[in-house]
């Protein structure tokens, strides 16, 4: 299993923070609050996009190479996400996602990301990295977490 944990604080209340939904595969979930992962198994062009929202709905695609040939990736299991709000100052969304498919085996480079909504609408562009000019979680800049490789 791959544990990831996306941690906000300040005032949640100035946030769109989507409701607690049926947890299943749900697309669009960008354009509000989301948290997002993108990982490589190798050194190829090929990558994996990951959607979870605090309402407990995701999304799972799989890009043949930079935002080409995207296709949902319905032969993947569900992850599981869990919801921690901790008052008023903290939000925290963990997703559980099984290694199984790709072998046991955790992503060589991932990008980590979020889109956080404001209420009064405007949002926010979150990563470990990001290229120059407007935000693109997609960019091969964004893969900045390089993971040991394992035998």
């Amino acid at each position: 299993m791959l544990k990831l944990e996306y941690v906000v604080t300040g005032d949640i209340a100035q946030l769109v923070v989507p409701s607690a939904a049926l947890p299943q595969r749900t697309d669009g979930l960008w354009k509000t609050t989301c948290f997002e992962a993108f990982a490589t198994l190798d050194d190829g062009p090929a990558y994996l996009e990951a959607n979870f929202s605090p309402a407990r709905q995701w999304a799972l695609y799989r890009f043949e190479s930079y935002r080409e040939g995207m296709q949902p990736a319905l032969d993947l299991p569900a992850p599981e996400i869990f919801v921690e709000e901790h008052g008023s100052d903290r939000l925290a969304v963990v997703a559980l996602m099984d290694l199984a498919p790709f072998g046991g085996k955790l992503p060589a480079k991932m990008g980590l990301s979020a889109v956080i909504e404001a209420r009064d609408g405007t949002k926010s562009y979150w990563a470990l990295a990001h290229p120059p000019g407007a935000p693109d979680f997609h960019a091969p800049d964004c893969f900045a977490l390089e993971l040991p490789p394992q035998d």
